[in-house]
């Protein structure tokens, strides 16, 4: 069911939008903006811009556009849940599922299973849609933020935007890696060759990389790696730029590697802050069995 607002202006300066927000502290301002653009804001009964002046007296009507439901099926999927709240989940993702329903993967996904367990989340633009903040790849493991409303998603994908987050994975890579740290700084776009990949693109988006050297084995490397930037497959693709591709990765790396079930790759640390209180919250997740015990072969064979 749709709701309706009504405020008169009083004492209240600046922007409608600006003033819109400060009226009603749980919508975003781009959730607002959206409002005005698409009419579902009055100003004495006529609809005008964001960057209107309000003044006093102006009678302002608001009728909230009702959410369309998402049609995804919820599922009882096991979920390692890591920490939540009435804004925000963290969740420790498995290898091999997938992060949102999309063609191919329609059930059985990080989405379905939140639908089930979790139920609230971020209704950006109008639709109920997962509150999925950032991805990280199907066979990638570890850490995601989940927003559980407009509010939480935004700030939290300012942080991304702004690079204040904290990401740290933890990644085995082929090769021996002869310096301690390094810095990748190469923007990323779609292949021309293969769409369906990423690649090094000279007018593609920035993309920033920082890795530290954990350990060294006969043949490969384990690798910490902090990111700047979240592009899709920044990790994989950067890490194949300057010769030591991802172990286990059946895109970007060479087709004889270790046994597994895709690239050795975890988001293992988690940081942000939290979109209501402002405190600075980080979380840990240990490396799945199979990661741990490739390492622990790799350290009886070096």
């Amino acid at each position: 069911m749709s709701q309706a607002y009504q405020f008169t202006i009083e004492n209240e300066k600046g922007r409608l939008d600006k003033v819109l927000v400060e009226l009603l502290p749980d919508k975003t301002r781009s959730h607002v903006q959206q409002w005005i653009k698409e009419g579902d804001v009055l100003v004495n009964n006529a609809s005008t811009k964001p960057n209107y002046q309000v003044q006093p007296g102006d009678a302002i009507t608001i009728t909230e556009p009702e959410l369309v439901p998402l049609d995804v099926q919820a599922e009882n999927i096991p979920l390692d849940i890591v920490y939540e709240d009435k804004d925000v989940v963290v969740v420790n993702k498995p290898q091999g599922l997938v992060v949102h329903p999309s063609a191919g993967h329609q059930t059985g996904t990080l989405v379905n299973a939140l639908m089930y367990q979790v139920k609230d989340l971020s209704g950006i633009n109008g639709t109920i849609r997962p509150g999925i903040v950032h991805r990280i790849d199907k066979d990638t493991s570890g850490l995601l933020m989940v927003a559980k409303n407009d509010f939480a998603h935004e700030k939290l994908a300012t942080q991304l935007k702004d690079r204040t987050s904290l990401r740290e994975y933890i990644a085995l890579v082929h090769g021996v890696i002869p310096h301690d740290k390094g810095t990748i700084d190469a923007p990323l776009g779609r292949s021309k060759a293969d769409r369906k990949k990423q690649d090094i693109i000279q007018d593609g988006r920035p993309a920033v990389t920082h890795f530290r050297v954990l350990e060294r084995f006969k043949d490969f490397t384990l690798v910490s790696l902090k990111l700047e930037t979240g592009r899709t497959h920044q990790i994989r693709v950067h890490m194949k730029y300057i010769g030591y591709p991802l172990a286990g990765d059946p895109i970007y790396g060479p087709r004889k590697t270790l046994a597994g079930n895709g690239q050795f790759l975890h988001a293992k640390v988690l940081g942000f802050k939290h979109p209501r209180t402002g405190e600075f919250l980080t979380f840990e997740a240990p490396l799945p069995a199979l990661f741990e015990e490739t390492l622990a072969e790799l350290r009886e064979n070096r």
